[in-house]
């Protein structure tokens, strides 16, 4: 298969790459939150998250094999109340949840998801440009980009990660289950369709091995000359 062809089918995997971290960046639905049902009949406040808003949905409870058990599913009706954490204002207290430091995780997760985008604009800007005649040596930039696009999406699910386990675990906090959900998924999904690609297109930007041993003998009788 040609050369260009390769690096083409790349950039179509790299496209969906960037389109699943993308959505899992601007969409809400990395964790799943829930308290414990107390009693039958009545509601409870499940939520869920992403890396910039924080979205709390009031369920009615009327089965009896939910008592003691999480609120939810999440799917459940209800009337859902979405607030944007407060990242960036000095001075002001966000209502993430109820543990200081779960902000401080939620930040770092954000600002680790956008160094992703920017390295998936950069490799972008670098794979359209080696299209061009006489260019391919701009792959191998390209390809660490996407690299680097892939390794800090999963930095940041990992961040992520601890800090749903750290909030679950801390006795501040009324949640006692949780789960992750389909951002999640894309975020995951992301870190492997980048990471991949773009270790594929460092392969394809090395120069050509040679098919059999005559090659690498003719080229040295060039040089000889």
């Amino acid at each position: 298969m040609h050369k260009r062809t390769k690096v083409k089918m790349t950039f179509f995997v790299i496209l969906v790459g960037m389109a699943s971290m993308f959505t899992a960046v601007v969409t809400d639905h990395w964790a799943v939150l829930s308290p414990r049902v107390e009693q039958v009949n009545a509601t409870c406040e499940a939520a869920h998250f992403g890396l910039w808003r924080l979205c709390k949905k009031v369920i009615y409870i009327s089965e009896a094999d939910y008592n003691g058990k999480g609120c939810g599913p999440i799917s459940l009706p209800g009337a859902e109340n979405c607030t944007y954490f407060k990242h960036f204002t000095p001075g002001d207290e966000s209502e993430i949840f109820e543990v200081k430091t779960q902000k401080e995780y939620n930040i770092s997760a954000a600002a680790i998801a956008i160094f992703s985008l920017a390295f998936m604009i950069l490799g972008t800007l670098c794979l359209l440009c080696s299209f061009k005649k006489g260019n391919d040596y701009i792959l191998k930039p390209a390809g660490m980009f996407f690299a680097f696009a892939g390794l800090c999406a999963i930095i940041s699910v990992e961040v992520m990660r601890q800090s749903v386990k750290r909030m679950i675990e801390s006795e501040e906090t009324i949640w006692i289950d949780y789960s992750y959900a389909w951002s999640f998924a894309c975020a995951c999904a992301g870190f492997c369709l980048l990471f991949l690609s773009g270790l594929g297109l460092l392969l394809l930007s090395m120069p050509r091995m040679p098919q059999n041993p005559w090659e690498s003998c003719m080229d040295a009788e060039h040089e000889v000359e």
